[in-house]
C-alpha cells in the first residue's frame, strides 16, 4: 500500500469522528497541491533527476475557511517564481472576462506575444472556438444585464471619461475610445451607470450614449464632468439640459504646455490662485487677473484661457462640499488604469464584443466596492441642490388640527418618515402608506399628518 492510500486509511479508520470531513477536505487539498507542484518542477518530491525545471522551497502556512470548517494549509513555495493553489483562487469577474477575451483572440489567430504568453500561462492550447463561445457566455449574461438595468432616482453629478483601446474592425486595427459614466444620486451613493465604444469626438456618438442611459431612467442631472470632448459638450446641451465642467486636470496638462519646463512650476502656481478662491465671482476675477499676468509671456496660454474661462470653472456656482469632488474626472482615473492594464494583456482586441465584455465585468467589480463604500456626499449638502429641499416642521404639538404643509403639487410623494421634525420632500412612498392626507387648491397641494394613530 502506497503512502497515500495508508494516509487515507487512517483517516477512514476514525469513523464517526466529527472532524472526519475536515480532515479529509484538508489532506485532498493537500494532495492536490503537491501534485500541482509536481507538475510545475517536473520532479516529485525528494527525486533528483535532470529534467526538473525549478526546487522545492519549503511552504507557507494560510487557513481555508470551509463548510466543514477551517482548515489550516500548508501551500507550498519555489526558488523561482510562485505557486497559489487554483482551488483557493475566487477568480474575480474582470479576471474570467480577460481569460475569456484571450481565448477568444487565441482561437482567430490574432493574438499578440503576450497573449500567446498568457494562453500559455492559461493551459488553453488547443481550444476550440465552440469551447470559447461557451466560456464568453456567462460573462456576456451578466454584463448585458448590468449595463441595460434601469435607472432610479435623481442623479445630480454625472462623470464621463474615455480611455482608447485597439480593435479589428474589417481587416484594419483603429483604435476607438471606451467611455465610463459614473453618477451620484441624490442619496450620496455613488454607481457605475454605463458604458460604450465608439470615435470620441462624434456628436451623434455621445448623443446616442446619453439617450440611451436617459432611457433607462438618468434623469435630474445638473452637472457634467468630463475632458473636453467637442461632440460630447453638444449632446449634454441638447439631451440633459444640464451645465458642464471641463475636467481641472486636464486643463492644467493643456496649460503647462504652453510653457517650457523652467517655467511650469511658476504657471502652475498662478493658475492655482485661482482655484483657491472661496467664491464664484472671486474666482473669475482671479482668472482674468493672472490671464493678463500671463499674457507677455504666453500669449497662446492667455487665449486659451480666454476661451476656457466659463468651462473650467463652472463647478464654482455648486456647493462648496462638492467643489472638490466635480472639479474633475479623477473618479475615474483608477478604473481607466485597470482598463489600460488588461487591454495591454490583450493587445488587440478581436472585435467590441470583446471589449463589452472585459470592460462591463471590471465596472461591475467597481460598482460592488462603491456599494459597499461610505457615502460620496452628504444627504444635508445634497438637499441643498434639490429643487425639493428639505422642509423644517414645527414641533409636533403644533402639528395638531388644521396644520399644514404646502408645496408643489408636483411632487406630493415623500420617501422618508417623519423623523426629528423634518421631511424630505421626493418622489418615493405614496402619502398613504405615511399616513398623510392631502387637498389640492390651486397650484399647491396641503399636506395633514393624520394624528390619530
Amino acid at each position: 500500500m502506497t503512502d497515500d492510500r495508508m494516509a487515507l486509511a487512517e483517516l477512514l479508520e476514525k469513523g464517526a469522528d466529527g472532524d472526519l470531513l475536515r480532515e479529509m477536505i484538508g489532506y485532498v487539498a493537500q494532495r492536490l497541491m503537491q501534485m500541482d507542484v509536481e507538475g510545475l518542477i517536473g520532479a516529485a518530491h525528494g527525486e533528483r533527476g535532470e529534467g526538473r525545471e525549478n526546487w522545492r522551497n519549503g511552504y507557507r502556512e494560510r487557513d481555508w475557511r470551509t463548510r466543514s470548517g477551517t482548515i489550516a494549509l500548508r501551500i507550498p513555495k519555489l526558488r523561482r517564481g510562485s505557486y497559489f493553489p487554483p482551488f483557493l483562487d475566487p477568480r474575480r469577474s474582470s479576471e474570467k472576462a480577460l481569460a475569456a477575451v484571450v481565448r477568444e483572440a487565441y482561437v482567430q489567430g490574432i493574438s499578440t506575444r503576450s497573449v500567446d504568453e498568457l494562453v500559455k500561462a492559461l493551459g488553453m492550447t488547443g481550444i476550440s472556438k465552440s469551447q470559447a463561445s461557451r466560456l464568453c457566455e456567462e460573462i456576456d449574461e451578466r454584463v448585458g444585464a448590468f449595463l441595460e438595468r434601469p435607472l432610479e432616482g435623481d442623479w445630480p453629478y454625472l462623470w464621463i471619461d474615455a480611455t482608447y483601446v485597439k480593435v479589428r474592425q474589417a481587416g484594419r486595427i483603429v483604435s476607438v475610445a471606451t467611455i465610463i459614466a459614473v453618477a451620484v444620486n441624490s442619496e450620496g451613493w455613488r454607481e457605475v451607470l454605463g458604458m460604450a465604444t465608439g470615435p470620441s469626438e462624434a456628436e451623434p456618438f455621445w448623443t446616442a450614449f446619453l439617450r440611451g442611459l436617459t432611457r433607462r431612467g438618468l434623469r435630474g442631472v445638473k452637472l457634467v464632468i468630463s475632458d473636453a470632448h467637442e461632440g460630447l459638450k453638444a449632446a449634454v446641451a441638447t439631451v440633459l439640459k444640464a451645465s458642464w465642467q471641463r475636467c481641472r486636470v486636464h486643463f492644467l496638462r493643456n496649460a503647462l504646455a504652453y510653457a517650457n519646463k523652467g517655467q511650469r512650476q511658476m504657471v502652475f502656481a498662478l493658475i492655482n490662485t485661482i482655484f483657491a478662491q472661496e467664491t464664484a465671482d472671486a474666482a473669475h476675477g482671479q482668472w482674468r487677473i493672472v490671464t493678463d499676468q500671463l499674457r507677455a509671456k504666453f500669449p497662446r496660454l492667455a487665449a486659451m484661457m480666454e476661451d476656457a474661462e466659463y468651462e473650467v470653472l463652472t463647478f464654482m456656482d455648486f456647493p462648496k462640499e462638492h467643489r472638490v469632488k466635480v472639479h474633475s474626472t479623477n473618479v475615474l482615473e483608477r478604473l481607466n488604469g485597470e482598463i489600460k492594464r488588461r487591454a495591454d494583456v490583450v493587445g488587440i482586441f478581436p472585435n467590441e464584443a470583446s471589449i463589452r465584455r472585459l470592460v462591463g465585468a471590471l465596472l461591475i467589480e467597481q460598482n460592488d466596492e462603491y456599494a459597499i463604500q461610505k457615502r460620496n456626499m452628504s444627504l444635508e449638502s445634497l438637499a441643498t441642490m434639490s429643487e425639493n429641499p428639505p422642509i423644517r416642521l414645527p414641533a409636533a404639538p403644533a402639528l395638531v388640527g388644521n396644520s399644514v404643509i404646502y408645496f408643489d403639487k408636483w411632487h406630493f410623494e415623500l420617501d422618508r418618515y417623519f423623523e426629528n421634525n423634518y421631511v424630505l420632500i421626493r418622489r418615493g412612498l405614496p402619502m398613504e402608506a405615511l399616513g398623510l392626507r392631502a387637498e389640492f387648491n390651486g397650484n399647491n397641494v396641503a399636506v395633514y399628518r393624520d394624528w390619530r394613530d
